[in-house]
């Protein structure tokens, strides 16, 4: 009959489904973050490497306020 499908229908859901589930924990136990920063698009690369390059951990998301100003450099060399 159909649901004799059934059984195998849910271990290969549940198969196909575990790595994508998996990928949270593996990520907060290696990266400290269970997000991964998407890097498809070159922009997406570049503050990713803006990041890192600010707070020295990618994966705190930093805005304008990060980036010293011209103004604020010059008054600490006077």
């Amino acid at each position: 009959m159909w649901f004799e499908i059934l059984p195998s229908a849910a271990i290969i859901t549940v198969a196909l489904a575990i790595p994508i589930y998996a990928t949270y924990g593996l990520h907060k136990l290696t990266l400290g973050n269970p997000y991964r920063r998407n890097m498809d698009e070159r922009f997406d690369r570049v503050m990713y490497l803006r990041d890192r390059r600010l707070t020295y951990n990618p994966y705190i998301l930093n805005g304008l306020e990060k980036i010293p100003d011209k103004k604020d450099e010059d008054e600490e060399e006077n």
